[in-house]
């Protein structure tokens, strides 16, 4: 017998719980991570509080509160707007003037001259686009026509924007949500199959045309090469990691990240907490990560309708990959890919899409069917 759906005031208790914490806990994190540009240069590190604490955080909150209360409705009839909306923001990065170059790469805009990265946005806005896609299709997502070549389109448009800019890591984390959610949606596992196929031939082709992607993969094959140069910043975050042991020299105490660890704040903001709170630390946030992905999944077993379903699906996804990227790639089981840990690394743009892409899946999880 079917069940029927009832919508409670309340979001659900422990993915709230375990928001709220990893939101906490990543600030802390965070704030420890930046002392070391404070010894550096003290003015830079105002600049950075303020996109991280009022941009980030308290953006992310006014704009994540509205996520949790727009009925989902109107984010499923107007998904496709949203993801135009959000392809149109990665085009700007490419206008002089506008877009923001930095490290080689251009994945970012000023507005009255504050940064902002239209990749954060994209992220959220293939996963609205997908659930939109994937609860409207029905058994159509089995087939060629219907399922795999507008799947392979929008993933095309996708690679087509985010490799030109370029930044692998963030395509890598749409890319396996995106593959996730075709999965969840009914679709083939034959066509699954020959996506993946296409993708490690894509992986091939950037390798053998881009040097710092075929460094990457060959930092990852044998960090002990190059080690002032390629391989030095897994070979630090090793070092950093290793030098916690199991409890850590304590918060605000970690030594590399004054001067020998690159990017303390962001790409290697995972080994600043591994040297200051050691394995205890690090396990425990991991846990926090695995824990937030299973309620969410949870949640979204429970969702009265497909759309729910997959837009639950796909944010939880999105966050344990990211954070799972993150964290292999510093321990030295994936290639550095630059990818943010959720809620706790440098970028006020992540953050504030992290903070919504929650708010959106306590919402989901208002929904609950009682059987």
């Amino acid at each position: 017998m079917k069940g029927t759906a009832d919508k409670s005031i309340f979001p659900d208790n422990i993915l709230l719980f375990l928001s709220v914490v990893l939101l906490i806990t990543g600030l802390f994190i965070f704030m420890s991570a930046s002392f070391g540009l404070l010894a550096r240069e003290g003015p830079g590190w105002s600049s950075v509080l303020f996109t991280q604490l009022i941009l980030g955080l308290f953006g992310g909150l006014i704009l994540g509160f509205f996520a949790y209360i727009i009925p989902l409705r109107l984010l499923r009839r107007f998904a496709v707007h949203i993801f135009i909306l959000s392809v149109l923001g990665c085009l700007l990065v490419f206008i002089p003037g506008l877009g923001l170059k930095a490290g080689g790469a251009a994945r970012w805009i000023v507005i009255m001259g504050t940064s902002f990265q239209p990749s954060e946005f994209l992220k959220l806005a293939i996963i609205i686009l997908l659930s939109a896609w994937g609860a409207g299709l029905g058994n159509d997502i089995k087939t060629t026509r219907y399922g795999l070549i507008p799947f392979l389109g929008i993933l095309g448009i996708v690679a087509g924007l985010i490799l030109t800019e370029p930044d692998t890591g963030t395509f890598l984390v749409i890319f396996t949500t995106a593959v996730c959610m075709f999965l969840i949606s009914g679709g083939k596992i034959k066509h699954l199959l020959s996506i993946i196929l296409g993708m490690i031939l894509l992986i091939g082709i950037l390798a053998l045309f881009r040097p710092y992607v075929r460094a990457r993969i060959a930092t990852f094959i044998n960090p002990s090469t190059d080690p002032l140069g390629n391989s030095y910043q897994i070979r630090q975050s090793l070092l950093t990691i290793g030098s916690g042991r199991l409890t850590g020299r304590g918060f605000g105490q970690s030594i590399q990240k004054f001067q020998y660890l690159p990017e303390p704040m962001g790409d290697s903001i995972f080994a600043v907490l591994g040297e200051e709170f050691g394995f205890l630390g690090t396990m425990t946030l991991v846990l926090l990560y695995l824990s937030l992905f299973l309620r969410g999944l949870f949640v979204a077993a429970r969702s009265t309708n497909k759309f729910n379903r997959l837009l639950a699906s796909g944010i939880a996804i999105m966050i344990i990959v990211e954070a799972y990227l993150h964290v292999g790639a510093l321990i030295g089981i994936f290639p550095l890919t630059g990818v943010p840990l959720p809620l706790v690394s440098h970028g006020g743009t992540a953050l504030m899409f992290s903070i919504i892409s929650l708010g959106l899946l306590l919402q989901v999880s208002r929904f609950k069917t009682d059987s």
